[in-house]
């Protein structure tokens, strides 16, 4: 058992819920980013009106799903949950349909608002979800049991994945331009492209390495997989949970890349009983990446240079 607790269904589906609708919160805020930054014309009052509104109905969708929902209240609440999801989404998507022109979505203030509305808002959604079910990081995910060695396995997992992810991701971009597709860089490697400050840089390696690793490997391999698991459904639960995590990336080419990634950090967190296996060897996986994306030209140049010396 990977977990002493048994997650209540209930509770899982608030947090998603919460989550997504957090998601949907970054994507308005960027929309709002910019609508300021470019001229809207006449659409800039239709854009005040239909954000502010979508704003609204998000944020009652949040206020309903912050409490377990009684069976007396059950219909009355789930029904007002919906009218909000369903009326906040409407009106959000008309107004970010407004912005989708303006391009620019990879600097790094977007970033930082897709990272507080998704990785951000997991984290602080997860620490409510334990203290609903009256426990804490260490014991709903094993973070005490055999720590060194959990760190250690993660650590050997990215560094042995690492070159076949790269790999695969090579070959699905070579599939694609063979299909006439132009593949596009995920918004975190360009934005670590165009950033150039330190500041912007060491931002980008914080939710690259800690955020994104922690938040990811709770929500996913902490709280959907053992749910899934022990509800009778193993296999399920292994690709279902690995299949959302490479989809929530949003990037087809490195869709198969994290899909068999996300396959390695199941096999570690069963074998090691303890959600810190994963978190290292999805850290250090992204370490390498973002390493990669800073000095990558430099390593490829010297490599050339040295090649045709030889």
């Amino acid at each position: 058992m990977l977990t002493d607790k048994a997650w209540r269904s209930e509770a899982i589906l608030r947090l998603f819920l919460s989550v997504v609708v957090c998601g949907f919160l970054g994507a308005l805020a960027i929309a709002a980013v910019k609508a300021a930054r470019f001229d809207l014309a006449d659409k800039r009052v239709s854009f005040i009106l239909l954000a502010s509104g979508a704003a609204v109905f998000a944020t009652g969708a949040l206020v309903l799903l912050r409490k377990p929902w009684e069976l007396a209240r059950f219909t009355r609440s789930f029904a007002m949950l919906l009218v909000c999801i369903y009326v906040g989404l409407t009106l959000g998507s008309f107004a970010i349909n407004l912005t989708a022109k303006f391009t620019g979505g990879s600097d790094v203030l977007l970033m930082a608002i897709r990272v507080l509305s998704f990785q951000g808002a997991t984290l602080f959604l997860i620490h409510r979800f334990l203290a609903d079910h009256g426990t804490n990081w260490t014991q709903g995910f094993g973070l005490g049991r055999n720590a060194g060695m959990a760190a250690l396995y993660g650590f050997l997992v990215a560094a042995t994945f690492l070159p076949i992810g790269w790999l695969v991701q090579m070959g699905s971009f070579k599939v694609l331009t063979l299909l006439q597709q132009t593949p596009e860089a995920q918004p975190a490697v360009q934005a670590l492209k165009e950033s150039v400050m330190w500041h912007d840089r060491a931002m980008l390696a914080l939710v690259a390495i800690l955020l994104a690793p922690l938040a990811e490997e709770m929500l996913f391999r902490g709280i959907l997989y053992p749910a899934i698991k022990q509800a009778g459904y193993p296999k399920l639960a292994l690709w279902i949970t690995s299949v959302a995590f490479a989809a929530v990336h949003g990037h087809a080419p490195s869709f198969l890349s994290l899909l068999f990634l996300a396959l390695l950090l199941v096999w570690i967190y069963e074998h090691t009983q303890n959600l810190l296996a994963p978190i290292m060897a999805h850290a250090c996986f992204n370490a390498f990446n973002f390493l990669s994306g800073i000095f990558g030209e430099q390593l490829n140049a010297a490599y050339q240079q040295l090649f045709n010396r030889s």
